[in-house]
């Protein structure tokens, strides 16, 4: 049995890094914004060095490393955010980094995931399993292979978002948040939050037909996505089947979950572009767009997180542009 699979996420464990990870980053804003239904605190993830959150737990899982496992370098899979946290991580710590990629990623991600030094293979999203091919790479390597989010390190890495956001509300707000929405693909940012907030109520969203941890949360198992989902610009959300790891901490938290139409994420970052000057890529702005539907009324003190910007210039200005 390897560290990995010994170790499970904890508090203590946010804390730590977010001790590494102010070394590197500062906060990001937490900005005040008003919604048809009630008032929202938005996080702002999407104005990370990388345009995402994932910094976070790539840096948080990279600098635990030893001296020996760094000189193997490591390899990752992602659709682009993890990827560049993994890339940013590896070029900062001057380590090795390759990034099974699929071939449909954004551009904008492929490109800037080899611009931080980053190695990248691609793949069939349909048809290959990024895990056993990234896997395998890793052991020819003899690198670590760093999952995007069934991983205790990178779950408490993406922790610390929320739990920069509760010294924000208590400055801002007069509290701490009450409730959580927050953007979900595997559910690594999901789950830290909720590690950070056990008494708030969270909200998890993904886009309609890839709602697997919502569906997974409401029928007390696993469910991985159907056969055949429909395409989606959320590109950071589509993840076939959630881990145990992030599956058990929203399980046990009680966590709920909804699921958001093309057009409600669209209208989400029409509204942050029109009203807050935010570029907001799709996976980025659902949970923004589930407030905005209705789906989820804010409580007297909700954070919903913005998790990324890294959107192609062309597909941002169509949906922009209606």
């Amino acid at each position: 049995m390897n560290a990995q699979s010994q170790r499970t996420p904890t508090i203590e464990g946010i804390r730590e890094a977010a001790a590494r990870i102010a070394e590197i980053v500062p906060p990001t804003p937490l900005i005040p914004f008003e919604t048809p239904h009630g008032k929202v605190w938005l996080k702002c993830e999407n104005l990370q060095p990388i345009g995402a959150f994932k910094v976070r737990g790539g840096y948080h899982r990279l600098a635990a490393m030893s001296d020996e496992e760094r000189k193997g370098g490591v390899v990752a899979f992602s659709s682009g955010n993890h990827a560049q946290g993994v890339a940013f991580a590896a070029r900062r710590l001057g380590m090795p980094a390759l990034i099974v990629m699929p071939e449909d990623a954004p551009k904008a991600k492929l490109e800037a995931t080899k611009a931080l030094g980053a190695e990248v293979v691609l793949y069939d999203r349909m048809s290959e399993g990024r895990e056993a091919l990234a896997a395998g790479l890793a052991a020819e390597r003899g690198a670590v292979l760093v999952p995007s989010f069934d991983d205790p390190w990178v779950v408490e890495g993406q922790g610390t978002a929320a739990l920069e956001a509760v010294d924000q509300m208590i400055q801002l707000a007069g509290g701490p948040p009450d409730s959580a929405v927050t953007c979900c693909g595997g559910g690594g940012l999901s789950a830290g939050t909720a590690l950070v907030l056990p008494d708030a109520e969270i909200t998890i969203v993904e886009p309609e037909g890839w709602d697997d941890m919502t569906r997974s949360l409401a029928n007390g198992a696993i469910e991985p996505v159907g056969p055949n989902p429909p395409p989606t610009r959320c590109d950071a959300l589509q993840t076939m089947r959630v881990a145990p790891i992030t599956f058990d901490i929203l399980k046990s938290h009680g966590a709920t979950g909804v699921a958001v139409s093309e057009e409600e994420v669209a209208h989400a970052m029409r509204t942050a572009f029109s009203k807050l000057q935010l570029v907001v890529e799709p996976g980025g702005a659902v949970a923004l767009a589930a407030v905005l539907a209705g789906k989820v009324t804010p409580k007297e003190r909700a954070m919903v997180t913005l998790s990324g910007g890294n959107v192609d210039p062309a597909v941002f200005a169509a949906i922009i542009q209606g």
